[in-house]
């Protein structure tokens, strides 16, 4: 194919032709392209309504036909109905629509692949360092932090468990990355996502909702008053948490390895999560059989875990006066006297779930 040499461009003067610049002369070709189907199109694109014949020598026309087809077949060019003499000329698509969707399925491929490459470099890392022995890491950057997060994470193979206070430091640890994604992913494979939180995140909405909709996919949440340090345990086998959680400059964590400090980490992590209150979506499932409106045992379950009215209102999305109004309403609905009362009779009636594994009501009523 002479006329659509890839390597060739003319010049205007018969027979005349001189190299195309080799960095670009196949670009094409990486967004899966031919390399003769990147040379006829390059041409079909200055040539509209060529036939086949002005973009190939004679001997050629039939592969270039060929080729032609090929462009219609993938989208990138068009052919009008054959002349009278039975010719049919072709003309190229635009190329922001034509190339356009090859060219963003290249660059989401080449994302994943800088993802994997990540991930590849932590495994080899943690590897390493095995193989060295070396009890501690230490890690450096917030991009360094999260692609260990996300690789100890994806290898999990049972319990994944988390401590999230709620004060300022670095978000490279925090209950909301990735969740939709990696957090959905290990409980699909199995792996027990535990978790012990700082109260406060209850009482702002938006991370409120990312808190139901945690328990809602079945990860196991505890709520406290606080927590020390921000901290991830993958197994029992390896932990993640802040060199200095009060560094205000580029952050740096520690991965921890099968250690005495290891142990401790798991301890540390274990007692937070057995003195707090467990989280539960009540009023998502079972309400029709349950004998209280869902949205009443939804303020009791909130009030159980420690939040104020005006905090459960903000949450709910209702006045701070309509939560007070329907609790008292429960209140002379079960003959309580005071909150106590109240929280003790939704513990036995079952209108908090898992009840049984928290301490008793006392402050939150």
């Amino acid at each position: 194919m002479a006329g659509a040499d890839a390597g060739r461009e003319e010049t205007g003067r018969p027979g005349a032709v001189v190299p195309r610049d080799p960095v670009d002369e196949s670009l094409l070709t990486l967004l899966g392209l031919a390399p003769d189907e990147d040379a006829v199109y390059r041409l079909l694109v200055d040539r509209p309504d060529s036939e086949p014949d002005t973009l190939s020598g004679p001997s050629s026309s039939r592969a270039v036909t060929r080729v032609l087809d090929s462009l219609v077949e993938r989208g990138l060019a068009s052919a009008a109905r054959p002349d009278a003499d039975g010719t049919v000329r072709y003309r190229a698509a635009s190329p922001v629509l034509a190339l356009g969707p090859l060219l963003e399925s290249r660059r989401s491929a080449l994302h994943r692949v800088e993802s994997l490459v990540g991930d590849l470099t932590e495994r080899h890392r943690a590897a390493q360092t095995h193989a060295s022995g070396a009890p501690v890491e230490v890690l450096s950057g917030p991009a360094a932090i999260r692609r260990r997060l996300l690789t100890m994470q994806r290898q999990a193979r049972r319990e994944v468990c988390t401590l999230v206070p709620t004060r300022h430091v670095p978000a490279v640890l925090s209950f909301a990355d990735n969740h939709e994604e990696v957090d959905a992913e290990m409980i699909r494979r199995g792996v027990t996502v535990r978790s012990v939180v700082e109260r406060a995140w209850l009482e702002r909405p938006e991370t409120a909702a990312v808190l139901a909709s945690c328990v809602a996919q079945g990860q196991h949440i505890s709520v406290t008053d606080r927590l020390p340090i921000k901290l991830a345990i993958v197994d029992r086998r390896i932990a993640l948490l802040p060199l200095d959680p009060e560094r205000e400059t580029e952050p740096v964590a520690l991965v921890v390895h099968r250690t005495g400090l290891l142990t401790a980490l798991v301890s540390l992590f274990e007692e937070h999560f057995e003195k707090g209150w467990r989280l539960s979506v009540s009023g998502t499932e079972e309400d029709h059989e349950a004998p209280v409106a869902a949205i009443d045992r939804r303020i009791v379950a909130l009030l159980h875990v420690g939040l104020t009215d005006a905090a459960i209102a903000r949450q709910l999305g209702m006045g701070h006066r309509t939560v007070q109004r329907r609790l008292h309403a429960l209140m002379d609905d079960v003959g309580a006297a005071t909150r106590f009362q109240l929280g003790w009779y939704a513990a036995r009636a079952g209108w908090l779930p898992d009840i049984a594994d928290n301490p008793p009501a006392v402050d939150g009523f």
